[in-house]
């Protein structure tokens, strides 16, 4: 095996810690997932260094491969700390710097729905389209926007920051929401995100639901709330991608993260955005779940 030729990503979530190492012709060699350490920033340095050396013994690199991160967050570019990560403990550290003084090599990092974006376009679900928006629904939404293969990077390094502008064509019920941990009210990612629906289920229900899975569940057997928080999540959903085709008009937009697995997204949602979209004709946009599925976000690390 050629080590020049690995490449190792990682996809740093809020819960998970993801790891997948290509070869040259991008084929997987090693994975590996483990929990994220939360509320640390030094056991998240640890962990990830953990990795990286296990990676490097899995396939007896005695040469560094290269290394990419996905983040739930950016790199500012003021001074490269990271910033608007919905992993608190990230925002405003050192982590390019930290990691590679740690492993003593170049490190590249990118917002983890950039990586998403970059393998869908690349061998996935928007392979072949021109103009393509790529979502993360998880513990945290986010978004990211890629023209001809390349990303839309923007101005100020905001481009596709989807999560945090508010949820469009509000209800009445809605102004009154817990804010968002970025301390504005109304961000769509207070609405859409994994945690935000187990919160507003178990604010409303007897029953209490520990994840989406367990509301899910529930709505299939005729529970009432669990039906409820389905219906108001396609309903807000529906309506924060019309935002989406308004303002960009992508041929194509993919789904990853956690919550990209409910299959009544794919139905539902092309049903519903029509109403809030700003034409004469229903939107020929495609929705569609990332091709690679979990390991999108990875792979599209590993690529950077």
């Amino acid at each position: 095996m050629d080590h020049s030729l690995l490449r190792l990503g990682i996809d740093l979530g809020g819960t998970k810690i993801e790891a997948v190492l290509l070869d040259g012709a991008g084929s997987v060699v090693w994975k590996k997932r483990n929990p994220s350490p939360r509320n640390d920033y030094s056991a998240t340095l640890s962990a990830l260094e953990a990795l990286v050396i296990e990676a490097r013994r899995a396939v007896n690199a005695a040469a560094k491969c290269s290394i990419g991160i996905g983040i739930p967050g950016s790199l500012s570019p003021a001074d490269g700390r990271v910033r608007n990560a919905n992993s608190i403990w990230l925002n405003g550290q050192p982590l390019q710097d930290d990691l590679q003084t740690l492993l003593g090599q170049t490190v590249r990092i990118a917002n983890d729905a950039n990586c998403l974006a970059v393998s869908e376009a690349a061998d996935g679900a928007a392979k072949g389209f021109r103009s393509v928006f790529a979502v993360i629904l998880g513990t945290g939404v986010g978004g990211a926007h890629l023209i001809d293969g390349q990303l839309v990077v923007g101005a100020n390094g905001l481009a596709g920051e989807w999560g945090h502008v508010p949820m469009p064509w509000m209800r009445p019920d809605e102004f009154d929401q817990t804010r968002c941990w970025c301390s504005r009210p109304g961000c769509i990612e207070t609405f859409l995100s994994g945690p935000a629906l187990v919160r507003e289920f178990n604010a409303r229900s007897a029953q209490s639901a520990g994840s989406v899975q367990d509301i899910l569940r529930l709505a299939k057997t005729g529970h009432a709330d669990a039906e409820i928080i389905i219906e108001r999540f396609h309903d807000r959903l529906a309506r924060a991608l019309a935002m989406v085709i308004n303002i960009i008009d992508p041929e194509v937009i993919v789904l990853g993260g956690g919550l990209s697995n409910i299959e009544s997204i794919y139905s539902e949602i092309p049903q519903r955005w029509a109403r809030w979209t700003f034409s004469d004709i229903p939107p020929i946009t495609r929705l569609r779940p990332a091709m690679h599925g979990d390991a999108s976000g990875v792979r599209g690390a590993a690529w950077l």
